[in-house]
């Protein structure tokens, strides 16, 4: 790719004969199409960023979740929570075997399936995420833990598995 940008933009020294808007329509067209080979590079590089803070933010929930595939354990944890293998795309409350809060059963019945960004919410403050999300003030979450900080990356790790 550096390779390329190289190419591209030592080709403007061949384009000083053209008129000054013909180059500059050139220059811009250039642009767009490093801008447009760079950009996975780099939002794979973002994801990968908020994938490893995510890791590390994560051994905060180790003590009560588990990650694990199957009989497949990738992560240890404690199993005072649901197992967060596959949560992305999950409805609320549903993995088989948990014995989860009503209320959070109650929001996966009503709908909720966890994407990166509710889960992220739900993460920083679960009984108020609830109490919203079903319009009930008396809604309750069995999970107390609230992750302020970090959540998002934390989603976007849970959502790498």
């Amino acid at each position: 790719m550096c390779d390329l940008g190289y190419l591209l933009l030592n080709r403007r020294l061949k384009v000083s004969d053209q008129p000054k808007d013909q180059t500059m329509t050139r220059h811009f067209k250039i642009a767009a199409a490093l801008l447009t080979l760079a950009s996975p590079a780099m939002a794979e590089s973002h994801m990968s960023s908020a994938v490893l803070a995510g890791a590390e933010d994560f051994r905060k929930c180790k003590s009560c979740h588990e990650i694990a595939d199957g009989g497949k354990t990738i992560v240890t944890g404690g199993k005072t929570g649901p197992n967060l293998f596959g949560v992305l795309g999950r409805r609320a409350g549903s993995v088989a075997g948990f014995k989860y809060g009503d209320d959070l059963v109650r929001a996966g019945e009503a709908g909720l399936v966890w994407n990166e960004a509710l889960l992220a919410e739900y993460i920083q403050d679960p009984r108020t995420f609830l109490q919203d999300r079903l319009g009930d003030g008396a809604a309750r979450s069995r999970m107390s833990f609230k992750l302020r900080k970090g959540a998002e990356d934390v989603a976007a790790y849970l959502g790498s598995f």
